[in-house]
């Protein structure tokens, strides 16, 4: 009973927050970092926006009192240099995000940093230190090729029977650091390359930052994991359908809702008349 009133009470844990994103994400991207600061109850040190350098989205970060961090500056490879796409879909900068993601060990001065996709709003109160314990947010739905790149990463197979695809964790940096260190002793390589090399790039869902941390973690310490519902919500709304009645009464099943605008991952085809 007390670690859960602890829980409903928030966590004294600092945290950092960041949010990789692109210009398209301009629409849903005020409504996370206001919803973040309003329902994730740790102290939140900054806001980290990693992003093109492009000045609406440096307009946005200086209104909202977030730190831009241009994407370029984060690792030695770019969205340029990843080459995830087929005839009718590109996945490159999909790809690209969750390595931004997994770099937060490098741009977060927190032990511990949430990260959170650029189109999830939280509608409810979320605490994820509990005690010693980290809070992972948990669903059955997942991508079998996840788990066959995590296991060619990793040389075993994932322990966890819950899929951490929920859109939003909350990442501890010395473990990001132990994940990428297992990778480059494994593959001796660079870790980003490695991950790139072990995804079966013919296919459109190759890899996960969640799935592979969630279950890097899960193999080791379980006892240190409070896996608990996501109840995400997806939704194709446009800004002008959300309103607070709408968010409180959807806050009365689910914990966020998420306004995907996947078709933005395929190539527009043309006709060639032959």
């Amino acid at each position: 009973m007390s670690m859960q009133i602890k829980a409903e009470s928030g966590s004294r844990t600092p945290i950092d927050v960041l949010i990789p994103a692109i210009e398209k994400d301009l629409g849903t991207l005020p409504l996370v970092i206001d919803a973040v600061r309003k329902y994730v109850k740790h102290p939140i040190k900054e806001i980290i926006i990693v992003a093109p350098k492009k000045q609406r989205i440096l307009d946005l970060c200086s209104k909202k009192g977030c730190r831009f961090v241009h994407e370029d500056t984060v690792l030695p490879i770019t969205k340029k240099d990843i080459h995830y796409q087929s005839k009718t879909w590109n996945r490159s900068g999909w790809l690209y995000q969750q390595l931004l993601k997994l770099s937060g060990d490098t741009l977060c001065s927190s032990e511990y940093y949430m990260v959170i996709d650029a189109d999830t709003v939280l509608i409810r109160p979320h605490v994820f230190k509990v005690g010693n314990k980290t809070v992972f947010y948990c669903r059955n739905w997942s991508q079998g090729e996840y788990f066959n790149t995590y296991k060619k990463l990793m040389g075993k197979d994932r322990k966890a029977r819950l899929s951490f695809v929920t859109h939003y964790m909350l990442l501890e940096k010395s473990k990001v650091k132990q994940l990428k260190q297992t990778i480059e002793t494994k593959h001796n390589r660079n870790w980003y390359s490695a991950i790139m090399r072990s995804m079966n790039r013919t296919k459109q869902f190759a890899f996960s930052e969640f799935e592979t941390y969630g279950n890097f973690l899960y193999s080791s310490s379980p006892d240190r994991m409070i896996l608990k519902p996501a109840r995400n919500k997806s939704l194709n709304w446009s800004n002008s359908q959300i309103s607070q009645s709408k968010m409180s009464s959807l806050a009365k099943t689910y914990r966020s809702i998420s306004l995907h605008k996947r078709k933005d991952y395929h190539k527009s085809v043309k006709v060639i008349a032959r």
